[in-house]
């Protein structure tokens, strides 16, 4: 082991984690899309001895030649298979662009890992470029990764991470890829109470469901794992409301290798957004966090924001008026299925990318 790390365990008391053979402080930071987690946080923490992730959803944000490359592309009408052809290119290539200046900033420390949602409507390509890319690790949430193994089937030695949300999932998961002779070389256990951003439960009301609860889908997946003798062969990654070094041990005490944090990092010197979006992230009281169907017709979590504020205000209006649209409103459809473009009314009626974007770049309101 490191000697620095091994000091940095020593004076926190915390167990370490080896993931892919390699001794890690029990840290893994949580990919943050638009642009977060890019290169900077990422490659800082893994320099540190933990794992950094970045976030692959439309990472040519953070390249000004690739923006200007794509600049005006969604106002072309009747041209929208080019637009889509040209974005996932830039994207792919930022992605590529991205691994290699966080794998320069680690200083051959930790891991350098890529987060894909298995939601976008590029997620073959992200996770394709990645792998050729020499990416340590691919982390899949948002939707069931049930095909990563075979698109890595050409990088055996790349390690693959799904989130999941509960001991159900784990099952179905594992028994799925032992059939594509692969195993996750970790699991995310992200509780959906507890996390931000996307969340993996099926609707609102379930965010609560004792199901989801550490101290139960731990032991659970941890049972299940030993019975089927891989237990050793699969750490558990506890991600959600983990903030404190008591939060740490308590879920290693339940089993969990390590931790995931996003909030956190995302509210660093080292985070990759606008310093407005870090202070208001920062400056949020909990009563201020709200609960709503994003796009992708999952259930999110977020700052009440005045712009979510407005947008959750009018929503019922907006659902009475969803319809098929023809087109994305960017040409480019970043979601396989988006309740705005496909006219979900149960689902968000807003697009994500430009209002991610804009929180990248300071713009909350």
């Amino acid at each position: 082991m490191d000697e620095a790390l091994a000091a940095q365990l020593f004076d926190s008391g915390l167990k370490s984690m080896t993931l892919g053979g390699r001794e890690l402080l029990p840290i893994v930071q949580g990919g943050m899309g638009v642009g977060v987690s890019a290169h900077r946080l990422a490659g800082t923490v893994a320099a540190m001895g933990g794992v950094g992730t970045l976030s692959a959803v439309d990472a040519r944000r953070h390249h000004p030649d690739l923006m200007a490359r794509t600049e005006g592309l969604s106002s072309r009408i009747g041209q929208d298979e080019d637009t889509r052809r040209q974005v996932d290119a830039a994207n792919r290539e930022a992605v590529a662009r991205e691994i290699r200046a966080a794998r320069e900033a680690s200083q051959g420390h930790g891991l350098i890992a890529m987060n894909v949602m298995r939601a976008v409507s590029d997620y073959a390509g992200y996770v394709t470029a990645s792998l050729e890319a020499g990416v340590d690790a691919v982390v899949v949430g948002a939707g069931l990764p049930l095909d990563l193994p075979d698109l890595a089937q050409d990088h055996p030695n790349a390690l693959l991470i799904p989130i999941l949300s509960d001991a159900r999932g784990v099952q179905l998961i594992v028994k799925k890829w032992e059939r594509k002779k692969r195993l996750p070389d970790a699991i995310v256990i992200e509780h959906p109470r507890l996390a931000g951003g996307h969340l993996g439960a099926a609707k609102i009301a379930d965010l609560n469901d004792p199901r989801f609860d550490f101290e139960r889908v731990i032991p659970e997946s941890l049972a299940f794992l030993r019975s089927a003798g891989i237990e050793k062969d699969i750490p558990l990654i506890a991600a959600g409301g983990i903030r404190t070094h008591a939060d740490i041990q308590r879920v290693q005490a339940l089993g969990a290798a390590g931790v995931q944090l996003g909030t956190p990092f995302a509210v660093t010197e080292e985070g990759d957004a606008h310093p407005e979006f870090k202070r208001v992230l920062a400056e949020a009281r909990q009563e201020q966090v709200v609960e709503f169907v994003s796009v992708a017709g999952l259930p999110a979590r977020a700052v009440n924001t005045p712009w979510l504020q407005h947008y959750l205000q009018a929503l019922p209006r907006l659902q009475a008026k969803a319809h098929e649209k023809a087109r994305c409103i960017l040409a480019w459809d970043c979601l396989a299925q988006c309740g705005l473009r496909d006219g979900l009314a149960s689902w968000g009626q807003f697009c994500i990318d430009t209002q991610l974007a804009a929180a990248l770049r300071g713009d909350v309101k």
